[in-house]
């Protein structure tokens, strides 16, 4: 029975130091992928580009948007970020104006829905509370 618990226990710490340095190996390939002008997020949310980096001082200066720099220390940015490749679809322009209008029939069918009826603010308030109170 110990015997078995031992064994258990060296698995327990094998995987725990092979966890800690793949983060590590990874956290050493991102390090190395820093360069200025490269796009990155930090570890609390910040989106900017490198504009910097201090390696004696582990500091790296990152412009958050035109004219606005922040200094993080090098280990609070933890990714870089790949511009997202995005598929734009054409955009379909009516050559009159007809298109922007409603029908007449959807016009019936708008009066007959009451979803689409248009109401006041405070309308809208008293109709929610009411269905709160309903509810409990």
């Amino acid at each position: 029975m110990n015997i078995v618990l031992f064994a258990m226990l060296g698995i327990f710490v094998f995987m725990m130091f092979r966890r800690n340095k793949k983060t590590k190996d990874q956290q050493a390939t991102l390090q190395s992928q820093f360069a200025p002008g490269v796009e990155v997020m930090t570890s609390f949310g910040l989106f900017g580009r490198i504009v910097s980096m201090d390696d004696e001082e582990n500091k790296v200066v990152l412009e958050l948007s035109p004219g606005n720099l922040a200094t993080v220390h090098r280990q609070a940015v933890t990714k870089i970020v790949e511009p997202a490749a995005v598929a734009e679809e054409p955009t379909v322009v009516p050559d009159d104006a007809s298109s922007l209008t409603v029908a007449e029939t959807d016009r019936a069918e708008a009066v007959n829905r009451p979803e689409t009826v248009t109401e006041t603010p405070e309308e809208s308030l008293k109709r929610l509370n009411d269905e709160g109170k309903k509810d409990s």
